[in-house]
């Protein structure tokens, strides 16, 4: 213990006299207290740097993103049993009983793209069927909303507000995303209000998705959850790069897979609604499919991107511009085409009229085509079939639509809000395959497939994305 004292004692004593008459120890320590960074609290009214924040941008743009609510009127549930003619004479339910009727409220988002007109972009499936929508604003002015007009192949709606004092969201160039770009989703999960989430561009050019029947998405992790469909997908500029559209999950929460149409995609609807009530699709006449290593391989293709023509339609652009099964479509105008999809999305966003420069691969050598578009057929009204088709267009199944030779049937256009199909569960873009047992692909075999089931319920058979199900028609 006496040691450890000593010991002690003596390097006190040492340090003592080193400051006392040593100068470089002094100068030392003085340098180092120079050196040594001030703590913020050590100085009052010192501010310390701020962290890096998106509220400038949020507080920018958030006045154009918007609530949606919706009163619609649906067809309730029925009893199984009383879709069966005998039961329904059994418990004494006629024939022509219509299939009960409630009322549902739904909510989703939208995003003012035209202040001076008061027009709304959101989703169609947010206001399909709508009795009655309203539009919240940040302000909390509640709005009543018209609906000007829908494509639901694309799934996007246009919504009209009569209101002074609107912010419209700058609209930004979707096609310079990247893989990997920060971006904001806003919009209004499960009805809470207005919600930002940040995340990045996951992936870019999503297809086969089986959500719509054009589908380029931009994939996100941001969270999206239900409510958010029609909102806004944001860059880090403030500006609209994508319409929130859809999420996969197996719980019906988000689990970082998200999807938005893209700006310049849905921009170039929108003002096909506006200007038409409608978006107006031109066709070139041609069944399309992807190049595949084995395909490339078999027809000796040099380049695997590109569409592949397999087959043409007699009368169409183009057989009279000379194209061929087996041809290789590379570029459209100015635009390189490394799929189907993109050939068909393309095509898809131009009007009928609208003259397209093709390039074309065929044996290894480049042709350049010119082309008119043709209008896509109209759908008919399927009214003259008898009262139950009340209200429906149908068309027969486009050689565009994503199930064109996997399935044959009739394309369900437009069905009429509170008319019997529309009781009875049938929805815009449904594909009717099958009635009273019977393949339908025409007018025609609606009419046949009708007449044979007079008085009685007919069974439907559809498809619907990628799913199908059974309707009663009574």
């Amino acid at each position: 213990m006496k040691r450890v004292v000593i010991g002690v004692v003596a390097i006190v004593v040492a340090g003592a006299l080193a400051w006392a008459y040593v100068p470089e120890v002094r100068t030392w320590f003085q340098r180092a207290e120079v050196a040594r960074p001030p703590l913020a609290l050590e100085q009052p009214g010192n501010v310390v740097p701020s962290m890096p924040s998106l509220y400038p941008v949020l507080t920018r743009v958030s006045g154009a993103v918007v609530n949606i609510s919706v009163e619609a009127t649906q067809a309730g549930a029925m009893n199984p049993l009383l879709q069966d003619p005998f039961f329904r004479r059994f418990f004494g339910v006629p024939d022509d009983q219509p299939m009960p009727q409630q009322k549902s409220n739904s909510v989703g988002s939208g995003v003012i793209i035209d202040a001076t007109n008061g027009y709304i972009l959101t989703n169609r499936h947010v206001v399909a069927d709508a009795d009655r929508i309203s539009v919240t604003l940040t302000d909390r002015r509640e709005l009543d909303a018209k609906l000007v007009g829908a494509d639901p192949e694309m799934d996007i709606a246009v919504l009209k507000v009569d209101a002074a004092d609107l912010t419209a969201m700058p609209v930004g160039d979707s096609g310079k995303l990247k893989t990997g770009d920060f971006v904001v989703a806003m919009g209004n999960p499960f009805g809470l209000g207005q919600t930002a989430t940040l995340g990045i561009v996951s992936a870019l050019g999503r297809s086969g998705l089986g959500i719509e029947g054009y589908e380029d998405f931009i994939q996100t992790d941001a969270s999206i959850n239900p409510g958010n469909s029609g909102g806004a997908l944001v860059d880090l500029s403030g500006n609209l790069v994508g319409i929130n559209t859809a999420i996969l999950s197996r719980t019906g929460g988000n689990i970082g897979i998200g999807f938005a149409i893209p700006v310049n995609m849905a921009m170039r609807g929108a003002q096909q609604i506006i200007e038409h009530g409608e978006v107006q699709r031109g066709q070139i006449g041609v069944s399309i499919q992807d190049i595949t290593p084995e395909l490339a391989e078999a027809m000796q293709i040099k380049a695997w991107s590109g569409a592949l023509v397999s087959n043409v339609m007699r009368g169409s652009p183009a057989e009279r511009a000379g194209l061929r099964a087996g041809d290789v479509i590379s570029r459209v105008n100015d635009h390189a085409i490394s799929s189907g999809t993109e050939l068909r999305n393309r095509i898809g966003m131009m009007r009928p009229g609208e003259e397209v420069r093709l390039q074309v691969q065929r044996d290894g050598k480049p042709i350049d085509v010119t082309l008119a578009l043709a209008a896509r057929e109209l759908a008919a009204d399927a009214s003259d079939l008898g009262d139950r088709f009340a209200g429906m267009s149908v068309t027969p199944l486009p050689d565009s639509h994503p199930l064109a030779g996997q399935v044959h049937g009739v394309y369900v256009q437009a069905v009429r809000p509170g008319s019997k199909a529309a009781r009875a569960g049938i929805r815009d873009g449904d594909v009717i395959v099958v009635v009273d047992r019977r393949p339908v692909e025409s007018l025609d075999d609606l009419r046949r497939a009708e007449a044979a089931a007079s008085g009685r319920p007919l069974l439907v058979h559809i498809v619907r994305g990628s799913g199908s199900l059974f309707l009663a028609m009574p």
